[in-house]
């Protein structure tokens, strides 16, 4: 039965299709932006894929963000939605540019262009949120306390220049803003919905909790396909080799996380109120 399998012309044609399209993991020692610099280097094997960018997965899927970010600010123009938000997206394209320059080169002013503006967008984030039907004074005492708050953030990590902190004030941030968010809809959006209209008001609830539920789903798959891609890397990079380009991206973790976080960033600020 077994050897009835080998040769079976459809399976041995199938194999030739898949080794003529597979190309072997180029060599190369170095790259056009030269040293790393950066604290920071990833299960991406360095300049493997181009001489000219030093992790190209990891570059490439930024533009995600790019056009999640355009998309979000040509919406809220549309709509005539308030400035903070077109800020919010101009921001979203900002740590797109920003994780493409840190990619590219892995310099470390250039991961600090991508990392600080993950904490600068989520920020203002944030003041779109709470300072939603707040007083002025309420929002400029906000706006000042949140740029005390980067600036710190900003100065401490520069310092220490430790990822740890980093990652952990990011995932403090979101989640404060995807509580409020929770909190907002159930305590001042509902009451007013249901006051115009109870059946629209479920319908719109239901889809704005289902919109917040993909984005956090989304956001944790990707935050555990990244860890995975940390933890496993060594086996990672022996798979990719072993099975070629350009099926080999598939396994390319933190590419992933760059295309699940932006999905899931974008959800999670569509569904403000």
């Amino acid at each position: 039965m077994t050897e009835r399998y080998t040769h079976d012309p459809a399976t041995m044609a199938w194999a030739d299709i898949l080794g003529a399209l597979k190309a072997p993991y180029p060599d190369h020692s170095h790259g056009f932006w030269g040293e790393q610099t950066s604290t920071l280097n990833f299960c991406e094997e360095d300049y493997a894929l181009s001489f000219y960018c030093a992790e190209l997965c990891n570059t490439v899927t930024n533009a995600l963000f790019l056009w999640l970010g355009a998309k979000g600010i040509s919406n809220c123009l549309r709509e005539s939605h308030a400035t903070i938000f077109v800020l919010a997206y101009i921001g979203y394209i900002v740590v797109g540019l920003g994780s493409i320059l840190f990619h590219a080169t892995l310099k470390y002013p250039m991961q600090l262009v991508d990392e600080l503006s993950m904490i600068y967008t989520t920020c203002l984030m944030m003041y779109a949120s709470f300072a939603y039907s707040r007083s002025r004074a309420f929002s400029v005492l906000l706006g000042v306390s949140l740029l005390a708050l980067a600036g710190s953030i900003t100065a401490y990590y520069h310092i220490t220049k430790d990822p740890v902190f980093h990652q952990g004030a990011y995932a403090a941030l979101t989640a404060t803003v995807v509580f409020r968010s929770m909190w907002v809809m159930e305590s001042q959006v509902r009451p007013l919905l249901e006051a115009r209209d109870r059946d629209r008001s479920r319908r719109v609830l239901k889809a704005t909790w289902l919109l917040v539920a993909t984005g956090l789903t989304i956001f944790v798959m990707g935050f555990a396909i990244w860890n995975l891609d940390n933890v496993l890397c060594s086996q990672l990079r022996r798979w990719r080799r072993a099975v070629g380009l350009p099926w080999a991206v598939v396994l390319e973790g933190h590419a992933w996380w760059h295309l699940m976080t932006g999905l899931g960033g974008f959800a999670q600020t569509n569904a403000q109120p």
